[in-house]
């Protein structure tokens, strides 16, 4: 089944350190929630949370990122790991589903997501799309 959503995210922590080795060059850990603009719900019901920590190699601002994110359902909860590339005000990537529980335990899926800036500072549209078998 194909699916897509939309989800409003928001940074809740952000830590950064410096690398030193190049002007602009930063790591940086995320903890970021969300809530869902767009969505359908599915055969795990409605939606409760996300939440995803996400780790950011950036030079100037732009650079690979990769981490796990969790959305939990009524009925269920999927978690997904994630890679990217910020380029601009923004970031592409893909994901995939890694384990289901509940509804979603015998759940499979990937797709890509785009990641873009809102006029608030330190939130995001995050747009999903893919495939998925339950």
């Amino acid at each position: 089944m194909h699916r897509k959503a939309s989800f409003k995210i928001f940074v809740a922590r952000r830590e950064m350190l410096s690398v030193g080795d190049v002007p602009n060059h930063s790591l940086m850990l995320t903890e970021m929630e969300g809530e869902p603009i767009d969505y359908t719900p599915g055969v795990a019901g409605a939606f409760v949370s996300r939440r995803s920590v996400g780790f950011h190699d950036r030079t100037k601002g732009d650079g690979p990122m990769t981490g796990y994110a969790t959305t939990i359902y009524e009925n269920g909860a999927v978690y997904s790991k994630f890679r990217g590339d910020k380029m601009g005000a923004m970031t592409k990537g893909k994901w995939e589903v890694y384990k289901g529980i509940g509804k979603l335990s015998s759940l499979k899926g990937a797709g890509t997501f785009t990641v873009t800036p809102t006029d608030k500072p330190g939130e995001f549209r995050l747009d999903m799309e893919g495939d998925y078998t339950v």
